[in-house]
């Protein structure tokens, strides 16, 4: 499901502008990372590093690309879907944790394909089980890992929680200050911010009687616009 936490809508912000690029432009994606390139960005992500995780989310984009070409539809856009399981890749490289014996790629995958499937599942658009529960892996002691198990051992701080306080009022301020009101109102639409439910392209431009392609522009725009404005 497209539902994001702030945290998850931050990280998609500040991978935003390459992503749509790469969409917009029909270039290929970034090769992945070799295995010991791999290894060396994960030691990183799990030493605090936030550059590690950009990169590990920009070189696994096509893999997202891969999975979300099975599922493309009549009714839902590759664009759509890639920026969906995009938020799966996100979530999958802030929860992975490296000493569950899982590969990366093995669990992300399951990651960017439960999301794309969530999705689905609630627009009643495909009667598919969720693969929370389906063996991922094993740890060192030879013990069955589930997704669900990884998800759950992902638990934030307190500290971490006033930051994710501090930066979700920063973050509507900014929609207010920077956006225009369509902008807002369709980024709202279209991630489910206010814990709404959230729209297809499709969806949102039958709402406002445009194109699918012009609210894809007027999304990246304003993608851009607070992307540009947390970085600075």
């Amino acid at each position: 499901m497209l539902i994001l936490s702030i945290s998850d809508f931050l990280t998609f912000l500040n991978s935003s502008i390459f992503l749509f690029g790469y969409i917009s432009s029909n270039n290929l994606f970034p090769e992945p990372l070799s295995s010991e390139e791999e290894k060396i960005y994960i030691d990183k992500l799990e030493s605090g590093d936030m550059n590690a995780k950009n990169v590990l989310i920009e070189r696994n984009l096509r893999l997202v690309a891969h999975i979300s070409k099975k599922y493309v539809s009549q009714t839902v856009s590759l664009d759509d879907l890639i920026s969906i399981g995009t938020i799966g890749l996100i979530k999958g490289v802030n929860s992975y944790n490296s000493k569950k014996g899982v590969k990366l790629s093995t669990y992300i995958s399951r990651c960017i394909e439960n999301e794309i499937l969530m999705f689905f599942r609630n627009s009643k658009k495909l009667n598919s089980e969720v693969y929370l529960n389906e063996p991922i892996g094993k740890d060192k002691d030879d013990n069955v890992i589930t997704l669900q198990e990884v998800l759950e051992n992902n638990e934030r701080s307190i500290e971490d929680c006033i930051d994710l306080k501090l930066k979700e009022k920063k973050l509507y301020q900014k929609m207010d200050t920077v956006l225009k009101p369509r902008e807002k109102e369709i980024l709202i639409l279209r991630f489910g911010l206010n814990n709404s439910k959230p729209l297809t392209q499709n969806e949102v431009a039958k709402i406002f009687g445009i194109s699918r392609s012009y609210v894809s522009r007027i999304e990246t725009k304003a993608i851009s616009k607070l992307s540009k404005e947390f970085k600075e």
